[in-house]
């Protein structure tokens, strides 16, 4: 067989050579050790959490070793294309904080090494599947569905493994003449790698996240192109990220049974191998159980869920690092205020088995993160979700935002900050009883003060309320007026002698914190009011009065 022959037959449109294509993209010019590191997506529209996560170990070791991180958009199926996928994925990922140095952006390319598209790099795969035939390690196979059917069915009767290879491979030996005939009776046809390979033979590679992994050599005869001329993700991925230069190669586990397709195709082409760093799969709790998240069960895996909830995107950020790499938040505790960019990440700390996403735990994670802004910022945030995901609440904000700032600054600061803001909407909730159209009585009224009681107890405090009395004088009055009525001044007193009161100045204020936020549990009663003003103040407590009847 002349191969030479046979790829010009396969291939007469395509002109360039391999090495044209080597000159084309060189290696990269970066200082040692630098990473090149690339998320490869595909455009199907759904993007979720595991894609982040993926993106975040790129970026870290690119960034951090003073490399390359760039977007490459995998869209050589165009049966699971999504219109303006990739736009809706660029604009998730950089609302997340992952910023790409080159590759598919908002505004077209960026960068040396593109087209960046692989619907947009047709000739190049064509060139090196071409090289391949060249030399005897690819060929045109004419099986049909058909045929492949029959050799599955009989591939399953004798209990063999499945697939194209060996005496399977009914094309691999047509000679030049055969296949002309083929092609001019209008036969369709792919272009299958050739594989040398065995499994009673094994490889080994180091994965960097895994370890020395040891595996059986590829013997299937693999698709390479499709009819349409198109590349299967096993070729493209090869091709391209060898001339794009990519080091580490950061992608799921479910790719590690391909791994023996990929190993065998770059030492077909004599390339080196980039380091392969297989993360594990998102796990959580479901029960007693761990399970898959899930897209048809778990929101969380979307990231439109974070998004529409306003989860800040540096909580988000640092939550994810203490599941990527083991050893941060012990980094963290050692170093509460620097930037999350000065830990040194490693792929080699990150976990091998499946990895926990803990809701919970993201939360309480929040809490801290949001706990080190001023209120200035948590307010700019707020309204930045609140203008995309609920317009009404932003202008509302904006009529006031002096008062905004006096609400989010309430015990904001000192050594021990508040921790009961966790994302927009939550947040949201926690100070809605401050604007009228959203407040609403959520609590009962405390058990030891009955309705007489809590009606008299509004009464009074309506006549007596003076917004000039600081936090002590206005305390004073609560005392006094708890005495008053038999309830104890001092917590402790009640408790030594229940019988002796009706409950104490606690539950008293229960009745008019109930009755101005509609809740028993609330920041500082007395620094709401003076957010609140006197007008607003005697207006919750007249129409607490009025509700009791």
């Amino acid at each position: 067989m002349d191969y030479n022959k046979l790829a010009n037959l396969l291939f007469p449109q395509i002109k360039k050579t391999p090495a044209d294509y080597e000159a084309i993209y060189p290696p990269r010019n970066l200082p040692e050790g630098a990473k090149v590191t690339r998320l490869g997506p595909s455009p199907t529209g759904f993007i979720h959490l595991g894609n982040l996560y993926g993106a975040f170990v790129d970026e870290r070791l690119a960034h951090q070793s003073g490399g390359v991180f760039f977007l490459r958009i995998e869209d050589t199926d165009d049966k699971r294309e999504v219109q303006g996928a990739i736009p809706m994925l660029i604009q998730a990922l950089h609302h997340f904080g992952v910023n790409f140095d080159e590759g598919a952006t908002m505004n077209g390319e960026v960068g040396d090494y593109g087209p960046y598209q692989q619907s947009k790099r047709g000739e190049i795969y064509q060139c090196f599947a071409k090289y391949l035939v060249s030399q005897g390690l690819a060929y045109p196979c004419f099986m049909t569905e058909e045929e492949i059917a029959a050799v599955r069915e009989e591939q399953e009767a004798k209990k063999v493994n499945p697939g194209i290879y060996g005496e399977y491979a009914k094309c691999r030996d047509l000679s030049f003449e055969e296949v002309v005939d083929r092609i001019s009776d209008g036969q369709e046809y792919v272009i299958r790698f050739k594989s040398n390979g065995s499994l009673e033979n094994h490889f080994t590679v180091v994965d960097a996240i895994r370890g020395e992994l040891t595996m059986p050599e590829n013997d299937q005869d693999v698709v390479i192109l499709k009819k349409t001329g198109i590349p299967t993700y096993h070729f493209a991925h090869v091709v391209d990220d060898h001339l794009m230069r990519t080091t580490h190669v950061v992608r799921g586990e479910e790719w590690l049974s391909s791994l023996p397709i990929h190993v065998a195709l770059f030492n077909a082409l004599g390339w080196e191998l980039p380091t392969y760093c297989h993360t594990t799969v998102l796990m959580k709790m479901d029960g007693e159980t761990k399970r898959k998240l899930s897209k048809r069960k778990d929101p969380e895996l979307s990231l439109e869920y974070y998004k529409q909830e306003g989860y800040h995107p540096l909580a988000v950020r640092e939550y994810l690092l203490t599941i990527l790499n083991s050893n941060y938040e012990e980094w963290r505790i050692a170093n509460p205020d620097a930037p999350a960019e000065d830990f040194q990440f490693t792929a080699e700390k990150m976990s091998s088995s499946g990895t926990l996403f803990d809701l919970d735990k993201l939360n309480d994670i929040c809490k801290d993160v949001l706990a080190k802004m001023s209120a200035e910022e948590v307010l700019r945030y707020m309204l930045d979700w609140a203008e995309e995901y609920q317009p009404a609440i932003a202008a509302m904000m904006k009529d006031d935002p002096d008062k905004m700032i006096k609400i989010f600054s309430i015990d904001r600061g000192g050594d021990k900050p508040r921790k009961d803001l966790v994302y927009c909407r939550q947040i949201f909730h926690f100070i809605s009883y401050f604007f009228d159209d959203h407040f609403m009585i959520e609590d009962d009224y405390p058990a030891e003060v009955s309705m007489k009681d809590a009606k008299a107890i509004l009464n009074r405090y309506f006549q007596e309320y003076d917004e000039n009395d600081d936090n002590p004088a206005w305390f004073e009055k609560m005392k006094a007026m708890a005495g008053d009525m038999g309830y104890a001044i001092k917590p402790k007193d009640f408790k030594k002698n229940p019988d002796q009161y009706k409950g104490h100045v606690g539950h008293v204020s229960n009745v008019i914190r109930l009755a101005i936020t509609g809740r028993t549990n609330s920041p500082d009663l007395w620094l709401i009011q003076q957010i609140m003003g006197k007008e607003q103040v005697r207006g919750r407590i007249a129409q607490a009065f009025q509700d009791i009847g």
